[in-house]
């Protein structure tokens, strides 16, 4: 009996299983409806086609990176009028960086599992 091992990069999602291994399928959707609004996540087609649901969680974390790029690209000229202290900017500003990087990392677990959902197929 041989065991086939699966090297999965540093981008794959902890909570998703291992392509090919049991119901790995459906811990992926299952990952994939945490990151896309509520109301998406339960649409037939996105239940049904777990690879139509990869592309929108894709679009989704895209637009989140921009909408959190422009919060930080913004913060240093907007925050000053709505009265906010030097200190909360500042930890907005590395918040807001902060949140950029992990949606990054986010959008790479999301292709990586995209993949493996389209070659699976």
């Amino acid at each position: 009996m041989s065991v086939t091992t699966t090297h999965l990069s540093s981008d794959w999602p902890c909570q998703v299983k291992s392509p090919g291994t049991y119901d790995w399928e459906r811990s992926a959707a299952k990952w994939l409806r945490e990151l896309v609004p509520a109301r998406y996540a339960s649409y037939p087609a996105l239940i049904r086609h777990p690879v139509l649901l990869a592309r929108h969680a894709q679009i989704q974390v895209q637009q989140e990176i921009r909408v959190a790029r422009t919060a930080l690209q913004t913060a240093r000229a907007d925050l000053p009028r709505l009265g906010m202290p030097e200190s909360v900017i500042e930890h907005t500003i590395k918040l807001y960086a902060a949140e950029v990087m992990q949606l990054q990392h986010i959008a790479r677990s999301v292709r990586a599992v995209s993949q493996a959902l389209v070659n699976g197929r």
